[in-house]
């Protein structure tokens, strides 16, 4: 496996304009790069084509939510270089509205990944034309990896008997016949199963 630090180095004077830093992960594994996602499109070509580095294969694009940043999203690719037996991680922020130059010309395997991130949480890729529901149903609304997203979702289906089909509707929380003690599974246990048996297992001491 190559130095990675060296590889970071050369990667990052072939491209000044598109890496902001360059770190290894933990463990060493792979190299992580920061770059600009206004020069991504050259970089990852550059990362591809260039025999020095070499990285044929994307072998995923995924999202990351920072909610609390104003560049909300990270959106990862990890890519492979078989020849060279590396891995490199480039990383580029956004927010909910800026979209991100898709890489579909470069990887056509890009767009599986591409509509994920879009699907899961709303990035949207500059250049990708089939920016469809990849997850969830064509319906659904919002995007559920966002950490904003609430844990019930805003909508649920069920089966209308009357329309024989399905129909979606607001949700809605039935909160009939349950209750709320607040009390961990070990605060509220009285009694285990087996606690009647526990006097056949005494050893009884000799008499005084």
């Amino acid at each position: 496996m190559a130095d990675l630090t060296a590889l970071g180095e050369a990667i990052a004077a072939a491209a000044p304009a598109g890496v902001i830093s360059h770190v290894h992960v933990p463990r060493g594994a792979e190299l992580c790069l920061h770059a600009d996602k206004r020069a991504l499109l050259p970089l990852l070509l550059m990362l591809r084509d260039d025999p020095r580095f070499a990285a044929e294969q994307c072998m995923d694009i995924c999202g990351v939510d920072h909610p609390e940043r104003p560049e909300r999203f990270e959106i990862v690719y990890n890519l492979l270089s078989l020849t060279h037996n590396h891995r490199i991680r480039v990383i580029v922020s956004t927010d909910a509205a800026t979209p991100v130059p898709s890489v579909v010309d470069i990887w056509p395997s890009a767009t599986w990944y591409e509509r994920e991130a879009w699907d899961m949480y709303g990035i949207v890729f500059e250049g990708q034309n089939d920016l469809r529901r990849l997850l969830t149903d064509y319906g659904f609304e919002g995007h559920p990896l966002r950490k904003d997203f609430p844990l019930t979702g805003f909508v649920e289906l069920r089966y209308d008997p009357e329309r024989r089909a399905v129909a979606y509707g607001p949700v809605q929380l039935t909160q009939d016949y349950r209750n709320f003690d607040f009390l961990s599974p070990w605060e509220g246990m009285t009694s285990l199963p087996g606690d009647e048996k526990v006097h056949l297992n005494r050893i009884e001491g000799p008499s005084p």
